[in-house]
C-alpha cells in the first residue's frame, strides 16, 4: 500500500501557519507579561507593595515591620521646584511633624538614579532633612528604583497611605493644585492631610486616588 505524499505547497502553508502561531503566542505572553507589572502597581483597597530599603542611616527596614502603624509614603527630590514649593514654605514639614505627633510612620523615599537629579546619599539626605526642618520618621533609599516602580510612583511628590492592616488606601497629590506657587497651598484642597484625618476617625476616604504633580522621578534606565 503506497503512502500519500504531501504537496509541497500543503507543507509549506503548514510551516507559515506554524511561525504565525508561534507570533501570535508570543504576543500574547508579552501581553500577560505587561499586564501583570501594571496589576504588579499598587492598587487602592490593596495589600500594599511589600519592600527592603535601606535607610539613610544605613540600616534595613521592611514595610512588614511597620504592621500595625499607619504609613505614608512620600517621594521627594530636593532638586524640584514642586517639592521646593512645600519645603520651602513648611507645608510638608508641618504635615510630618503633625502626622508623627499621631503615631503616623512617615518615610521619605528618594528614587533618583545615581547622576540624576534628586539623587542624594545617606548623609546629604540627612543634612538637608535638617537643614529644612523636615521631620519624616525615616529617609528610604531606592535608586535602583525598585520601590517607586512597584508603588508606579511618578512625580515628585507623590503621596501614598497604608493603612495599619498594610492596605493602600490614598495614592495621588499632596493637594489640588499643580503649580510651584507657594501662595496655592492655602487655596487648594489639601488631600493627604484631609485623608489622614479621615483615616485617623474610622472613615472611609473620600478621595482615595487623585492626581499626581510634580518634578518626574528620574529613575535609571
Amino acid at each position: 500500500m503506497k503512502t500519500a505524499s504531501i504537496p509541497a505547497s500543503f507543507s509549506g502553508a503548514a510551516r507559515a501557519l506554524s511561525r504565525r502561531s508561534l507570533i501570535a503566542a508570543a504576543a500574547l505572553v508579552a501581553s500577560w507579561s505587561i499586564a501583570g507589572i501594571a496589576h504588579a502597581q499598587a492598587q487602592i483597597d490593596h495589600p500594599a507593595p511589600a519592600f527592603s530599603a535601606t535607610t539613610a542611616e544605613g540600616k534595613t527596614l521592611t514595610l512588614d515591620s511597620l504592621k500595625g502603624k499607619t504609613v505614608v509614603l512620600e517621594w521627594t527630590n530636593h532638586e524640584c521646584p514642586y517639592v521646593r514649593k512645600h519645603y520651602g514654605s513648611g507645608n510638608i514639614p508641618a504635615l510630618q511633624k503633625d502626622a508623627t505627633a499621631h503615631g503616623v510612620v512617615w518615610l521619605q523615599v528618594i528614587s533618583s538614579a545615581p547622576g540624576q537629579q534628586g539623587f542624594v546619599d545617606g548623609p546629604t539626605a540627612i543634612r538637608l532633612n535638617q537643614e529644612r526642618g523636615a521631620a519624616p520618621t525615616h529617609t528610604l533609599l531606592d535608586p535602583s528604583g525598585q520601590i517607586g516602580k512597584a508603588y508606579g510612583a511618578q512625580t515628585s511628590p507623590h503621596l501614598f497611605i497604608v493603612n495599619p492592616q498594610g492596605v493602600l488606601v490614598y495614592k495621588g497629590g499632596i493637594d489640588s493644585i499643580a503649580t510651584a506657587k507657594v501662595d496655592d497651598i492655602a487655596k487648594a484642597d489639601p488631600y493627604v492631610k484631609t485623608a489622614l484625618g479621615e483615616l485617623a476617625a474610622g472613615k472611609k476616604i473620600s478621595q482615595a486616588s487623585t492626581r499626581p504633580y510634580g518634578c518626574s522621578i528620574k529613575y535609571g534606565s
